[in-house]
């Protein structure tokens, strides 16, 4: 199993280029299930949760071929026909997102037979909204052996939907399923991501009618059948906002090459809070901070446009070093305080109190073994370990490639002493 090691101290100076998102890229991958024609997609982040997509696409019949465009390599995708309706458990298991499957399956073929998913052991990120809101359009869903059995024999019919709650995974199945459904679908109190905006423009691409893109109501007019399409998947934000927390941890000047900065304003606008500087510019998003002590700051984590969970980690290392005491409060996921005792190690001073962590900030940090208990954790524990004297080891880093993009060879070339070490 590989190790990251980092010889912390060391402030990062220089640019660092912003991959595609995952979680748009992840989705997106999912839409050539909805077409015979060929969807292209380019700025693809070449991740482990995106390889392990294509080769569950591939079961179902997906031909992916790479081609080379003028940005760079596009993933062309083609599906002439479905070649199997099963999601196994062995893929499923591996990544959440394999689950959305289940909407285009649906949608184009009228049945799916889909694992219940896996991924993070954050909390429970139960599955109900999804099947409900099938049900709502006209499926028949059954539970059975842990999976979930789907079939529309009259097809998917337009409702309306009004989600209990905010959810990125059921937004995504249901605005899928609703393209090719027989009327219109609204989907009230749907999830706002700026990746739910990047999947829908790529569905309108491929000639879906959507209105309200970028709210929280869609309205999908189905159609008959969809075409290919050409498309470039959105920067990372999560990646912009851990790259930007790292540099405000250590000191220093990094250029966010290609960083949206609308997309994560919520984090920005927390850095400057605690006292970082942050510019916007033409080529994406400058940091900088020459050295003076971050200031404590509280958040809690809230959906879209709030500050994302996915940065709720980073942003507890970074206040391991701010000037008093900050209160992270999160309010997605009740399991995601894993990172706080591996912190520890480092000599951070945090404190639980249920969904709150209390963060003394402390002079300094001190390298250390650790192992990473998500995608998320992972990234925080190396931006602990960028900012800690003596060396870190960071093991289990097979979570952070779900996510992360050669993150070692990216700090690296802005100074950071990091490498990584084969099993």
């Amino acid at each position: 199993m590989d190790t990251i090691h980092i010889r912390g101290g060391r402030p990062l100076n220089g640019t660092i280029e912003i991959s595609g998102a995952k979680n748009a890229a992840l989705p997106l991958l999912t839409a050539a299930l909805l077409t015979e024609g060929t969807l292209r997609l380019s700025n693809v982040p070449n991740l482990t949760d995106v390889r392990t997509m294509g080769r569950l696409l591939a079961e179902l019949g997906v031909r992916i071929e790479r081609e080379q465009g003028p940005d760079g390599e596009v993933l062309a995708l083609t599906t002439p026909e479905i070649t199997s309706t099963l999601a196994p458990y062995e893929i499923v298991s591996q990544i959440r997102a394999t689950f959305w499957v289940l909407g285009p399956l649906l949608a184009r073929v009228g049945h799916a037979k889909v694992s219940l998913p896996g991924g993070c052991a954050i909390g429970a990120r139960p599955v109900d909204l999804y099947l409900k809101g099938l049900e709502a359009m006209g499926a028949e869903i059954e539970l059975s052996e842990g999976y979930v059995i789907a079939s529309a024999p009259n097809g998917l019919k337009g409702t309306v939907i009004r989600s209990p709650m905010v959810s990125v995974g059921a937004t995504h199945v249901l605005l899928m399923a609703a393209t090719l459904a027989d009327g219109v679908t609204v989907l009230e109190n749907a999830a706002r991501e700026p990746e739910i905006g990047d999947v829908a423009r790529c569905l309108v691409a491929m000639g879906a009618k959507i209105e309200g893109i970028g709210s929280s109501t869609l309205t999908i007019t189905g159609v008959k059948k969809l075409h290919g399409a050409t498309h470039r998947v959105i920067s990372d934000r999560i990646e912009a906002g851990t790259y930007a927390m790292a540099a405000a941890m250590t000191g220093g000047n990094v250029l966010l090459s290609g960083a949206e900065a609308d997309t994560f304003a919520s984090a920005l606008d927390l850095l400057e809070e605690a006292g970082v500087g942050v510019e916007v510019v033409n080529e994406g998003v400058r940091i900088t901070r020459n050295g003076h002590r971050l200031k404590a700051t509280s958040v809690a984590t809230e959906v879209y446009p709030g500050f994302p969970t996915d940065l709720q980690a980073q942003f507890m290392s970074l206040m391991t070093l701010a000037d008093g005491d900050s209160e992270i409060t999160e309010t997605i996921f009740e399991n995601r305080f894993m990172h706080v005792q591996e912190l520890a190690r480092f000599g951070a001073d945090i404190s639980l109190h249920g969904d709150k962590a209390m963060v003394h900030g402390v002079e300094r940090l001190t390298g250390a073994p650790v192992m990473a208990s998500d995608l998320r954790a992972s990234a925080a524990l190396i931006i602990a370990g960028l900012a800690s004297s003596g060396e870190t080891v960071v093991n289990r880093v097979y979570h952070l490639d779900r996510g992360f993009e050669r993150m070692e060879v990216k700090l690296s070339a802005c100074g950071a002493d990091i490498w990584r070490e084969k099993a």
